[in-house]
């Protein structure tokens, strides 16, 4: 292995470990790594993409205003974390992300870390088709079950 690719390797860890710390955090500190490591330029839409989303639902049963305590994406230009914690107790439910690819907007997700909950979808790959209008994002899945209504978090 070439040193730039073991430094990339332990910088890429030490973003991943931030991850279970501080969910928002490591957001900010992927999307610098995405622009310091040469990613190439995010396409339109994923520039849109950029944020913080909460859950609204579902196509045709969207929560105007999200429930607190509910679970929240998080992207960058590559990268993108979901994290849900129990509204109750702040307890994590599930956190699990990793690198994601745009071809228009065909979205593939695939999970390369994830909490004792979810570790069931590492290294899974998900298909989805996107529609962004405004503030909010309809994802439906393709050859899985994550229809979702997301709303950009203000």
């Amino acid at each position: 292995m070439k040193k730039s690719s073991i430094s990339r390797y332990i910088f890429r860890a030490a973003i991943i470990g931030l991850l279970t710390l501080a969910p928002s955090t490591a957001f900010v500190a992927l999307h610098a790594a995405d622009q310091s490591l040469g990613a190439a330029a995010p396409s339109q839409l994923a520039k849109e993409l950029i944020g913080t989303w909460i859950l609204a639902g579902e196509p045709g049963k969207v929560a105007e205003a999200p429930a607190a305590g509910g679970r929240l994406k998080f992207l960058t230009g590559r990268h993108w974390v979901v994290t849900q914690a129990d509204p109750n107790t702040g307890e994590t439910i599930f956190h699990h992300g990793g690198t994601y690819v745009l071809k228009g907007n065909e979205y593939l997700e695939t999970v390369e870390y994830a909490n004792q909950s979810t570790t069931n979808l590492i290294k899974q790959t998900f298909k989805f088709t996107l529609k962004l209008e405004g503030d909010t994002l309809t994802q439906t899945g393709i050859g899985n079950p994550w229809t979702e209504v997301w709303k950009r978090a203000k």
